[in-house]
Parts: C-alpha cells; structure tokens; sequence
C-alpha cells in the first residue's frame, strides 16, 4: 500500500446479514430519496437495504446506524414491511457478533447510551427504550465495550436492568418487539 493511502477494510467474502433485505454493495445515501420527507414504512425499507449494502461493503459501524434510523420510523404492526423484515433487533446483534476484526464498528454500548439520553421526538419514549435495547444487545456481545462513565456521573445517567427495557418494550412496542429483542440476544449470547 503507498504511503498515505486510505486503508479500507476488505469486504471480500462478506456473507450477507440474514436479517436485512438483499442489496447491491454499492449502494449509497442517494438510495433513501424515494422515500422523501416520510420516515414510514418506505424509509425502513431502504434504509434496511442500505445497512446490508453498507455491511458489504465492510463498514459494520455505519450499517447500525442505519439500522438506528429504521428503528426510529413511524412503522406499525399493520406495515406489510415488518412481515419480512420485523424490527431489526436481529440485524443489530448480527452485526455485532459477526464483523471482522479490523473493520471499524466503533463502541456500539457507548453510541446506545448516547442515543438513549439524548432521544429527542418524535415518539421520543420509544425510541428511547429501542436504543436501551440495543444497548443491552451491545453489552451482551462485547461485554469488554466501556460505557460513558464521565456521562454517567456527570448526567446522572442510570443504566436500565433487562427487566426494566423488558417492561418499557411491552408496554410502548409493537405486538411481538419484546420476542424479536430476546432473540437478538441469544444471537448476542453465542459469540
């Protein structure tokens, strides 16, 4: 490699996640503009779309996000989308049990957190407790990932117990959120 050159990780041989829609490798931003302003079921799709293509083209950190992004639209149990792509808890854990060592995946249980305590709306309490979920789904898997000990003493900030994210899924989530998060965690549980 020349001097200077950017290193980016190889993707070569990247098997696709399961738990998100086919996509070509190349996608980009410009994917998402179909969906417009509207933040519904047509947005989740594309950006599920967009976090595989992102996963194969071995940026693990950037495909969570948008699976953040999926997590936060205005989709409903009634959506025909979730009948082939539920919420992505399972996505996330994949991504978290099976990227590469070397490719940048940041500190997923410290980004949670972060999204937990700074959630603004809309729907702002579920979304919250999404990213609670996911953060319990970080911890499970990379337990050696610090949290933000100076946020935490400085904000206050109480880390949730499963039971409580359990409760808070149950009671703001769609019908069957709870399940797709237990499962996500055995798949957290097996690396």
């Amino acid at each position: 490699m020349e001097a200077g050159a950017a290193h980016f990780p190889d993707p070569s041989g990247l098997e696709p996640c399961p738990y998100l829609p086919a996509a070509a490798a190349d996608l980009t931003a410009a994917c998402l503009e179909p969906a417009g302003r509207e933040r519904g079921a047509a947005f989740y799709r594309l950006a599920l779309a967009y976090a595989q293509s992102l996963w194969l083209q071995g940026f693990p950190a950037r495909a969570l996000l948008l699976i953040n992004r999926a997590m936060g639209c205005a989709v409903h149990a009634h959506d025909s989308v979730l009948d082939a792509y539920p919420l992505p808890y399972q996505a996330a854990a994949w991504l978290l049990v099976h990227h590469r060592e070397g490719q940048f995946i940041g500190n997923p249980r410290r980004h949670w957190q972060h999204l937990a305590t700074r959630m603004v709306e809309p729907r702002r309490e579920l979304r919250t407790w999404r990213a609670w979920a996911c953060w319990h789904l970080a911890c499970t898997a990379m337990p050696e990932m610090p949290g933000d000990a100076i946020q935490i003493s400085r904000e206050g900030v109480r880390e949730p117990d499963p039971a409580e994210i359990h409760a808070n899924l149950v009671r703001l989530g769609l019908p069957g959120e709870v399940s797709l998060w237990q499962a996500a965690l055995d798949i957290c549980r097996s690396r």
